[in-house]
């Protein structure tokens, strides 16, 4: 027998779909709402239920504004779609959907994204979003007259903030707490968080503007012996609790450990994902003033090196520089060396050594090279390394973290750190070989870190004000050949116990710039972890 397709009203059509929203794709926003509560209390139920009304019937008022009877469907399925992809990441990997979180994603690239998409989320998509949206189109929807359209439509809208309003004002208290309290769960809250982003995107500022501000106009290189040649080393989603040179218990680098570096054991990244992170840490503004408006608007501490003589490099391996070298010279890997040197499209950190030799012998004076590492990104750790560096086993061999267990994870994980040591460790062999010529020396510092399971997170990208420490501390290295620290007087044994008290990404401007001896207004001795260990 054919089933006979129900009909009706645009508004009812609306308002299931907003219940579907609520009870299908926002399970982590409830989890993270009710968390610690009696379940059996009734006013554990009068504040989910008060949620629950008030949430759908903003959504009804929302759509009722915005949809009509022939774009009704299209826009309940992006939504259904939308709430559909977020719900498996918040759900898989506690992903909070905000402005940020939303850059990210627009800043990924397809290498990185089709790690994140598989079997899991295949199905999730499947019966959680297009079959959902697949069965808009099986009622038909009521037609009325224009003006009583509107007379319903407007009765519609007003009753349900009538309605959201008023199944607040029982719970009132409770809600407002845990929302001043709990300010972040707000970005689980799906699609509203989607939309909510996308706004804030869209009206704020998009990234750098044409012409950046100029900073550091005065800037000059007041050396006059040898040119210096940094190489400062990016790393990417390295946490500092795996350092073993932090005191983890597996020896995780091993070939630092014998190079005579300067470990920083206490550093404090500025955000929780490179998007952040990166521009951040080049800016002369950083975490303790943050401002993303002008963080982005302003030139970074590359600039200001080129605008002072030094020559500057962008290597990359990973997703851009976030602006941060925009209009100086840049190498991105696999578009430099090819698919001889990286298959696929996929390189080896190692690579990133690759023709440094010519870069250095062409360079008329100092220079400072910024490697851009791939280093230890998620979700597929074990894509990171070469099998050579399979040391941890039994190590994920999946792009799904939850198809394997912790350890495993952890395994691999691990691994690409084991990994990022022997890229170091090559690095600094490299400067030692370009002696004859320059004062050499090595940064190292990721832009931020990751968990790993804790506490059910995985990844990156939590909000900085409730990320993990996991997330926010940071590994920092520092080596200096014996010309530079002879041409310089930098004294490594007070580095190394100033090295021991709390850094954050905040210090690297001005380290930089001090280490260089580029003279500017915009150097703050106060923020240069060398000056307190060279002669004034």
């Amino acid at each position: 027998m054919r089933l006979r397709r129900p009909e009706l009203d645009t508004e009812t059509l609306v308002l299931l779909v907003a219940v579907y929203l609520l009870a299908a794709c926002n399970l982590p926003f409830w989890r993270a709402a009710l968390a610690g509560r009696d379940l059996a209390a009734p006013g554990t139920w009068a504040l989910g239920v008060g949620m629950f009304v008030a949430f759908g019937a903003f959504y009804v008022a929302v759509a009722g504004l915005l949809a009509t009877r022939r774009t009704v469907r299209p826009l309940l399925a992006v939504l259904i779609l939308v709430a559909a992809a977020i719900s498996y990441y918040a759900g898989r990997y506690a992903v909070f959907f905000n402005r940020e979180m939303l850059r990210n994603v627009l800043a990924t690239n397809w290498s990185e994204a089709r790690e994140l998409l598989g079997i899991a989320w295949v199905l999730h998509m499947t019966l959680f979003g297009l079959l959902p949206a697949a069965l808009l189109w099986w009622p038909r929807l009521r037609q009325r007259p224009l003006h009583r359209a509107l007379l319903v439509r407007a009765a519609w809208v007003m009753g349900a903030l009538a309605l959201a309003v008023g199944s607040l004002l029982p719970v009132f208290s409770d809600f407002a707490s845990l929302m001043r309290n709990q300010r972040e769960i707000r970005h689980l809250i799906t699609p509203g968080n989607a939309l909510a982003a996308a706004a804030a995107h869209l009206w704020g500022r998009q990234g750098r503007p044409a012409v950046l501000h100029p900073v550091g106009e005065d800037a000059r290189l007041a050396a006059t012996g040898r040119p210096r040649l940094l190489v400062v080393v990016v790393g990417e989603t390295a946490r500092a609790q795996n350092f073993s040179l932090n005191g983890y218990g597996r020896d995780t680098n091993p070939e630092l450990a014998r190079r005579q570096v300067v470990n920083f054991p206490d550093v404090t990244a500025c955000g929780t994902s490179t998007e952040v992170s990166l521009p951040c840490m080049f800016s002369q503004v950083g975490r303790r003033d943050y401002d993303e408006d002008r963080i982005l608007s302003q030139e970074s501490l590359l600039h200001v090196l080129a605008r002072a003589g030094v020559q500057v490099l962008w290597r990359d391996n990973q997703s851009g520089c976030k602006g941060v070298c925009a209009g100086l010279p840049t190498q991105d890997l696999p578009s430099t060396l090819g698919a001889a040197h990286c298959p696929g499209g996929a390189c080896f950190d190692e690579q990133l050594l690759e023709g440094l030799d010519a870069v250095a012998a062409q360079a008329p004076g100092s220079l400072v090279v910024v490697l851009h590492q791939l280093g230890s990104h998620g979700p597929s750790y074990f894509r990171r390394y070469p099998p050579a560096f399979r040391r941890y086993t039994p190590a994920c061999e999946s792009d799904d973290l939850h198809r394997c267990s912790q350890a495993e994870i952890v395994n691999a994980y691990d691994n690409t750190l084991l990994y990022t040591d022997h890229v170091l460790g090559r690095v600094i062999d490299w400067l030692q070989g370009r002696q004859q010529r320059f004062d050499t020396a090595m940064l190292y510092v990721s832009d931020h870190g990751e968990s790993l399971g804790e506490n059910g997170l995985y990844l990156h990208g939590v909000p900085w004000s409730i990320a993990p420490a996991v997330q926010t501390k940071v590994p920092m290295v520092a080596w200096f050949s014996q010309g530079w620290t002879a041409s310089t007087g930098l004294d490594l044994g007070c580095l190394r116990q100033r090295a021991a008290q709390p850094a954050s990404h905040d210090h690297l401007f001005h380290s930089v710039l001090g280490a260089l001896d580029v003279r500017t207004r915009a150097y703050d001795p106060a923020w240069d972890l060398l000056r307190p260990c060279r002669p004034r």
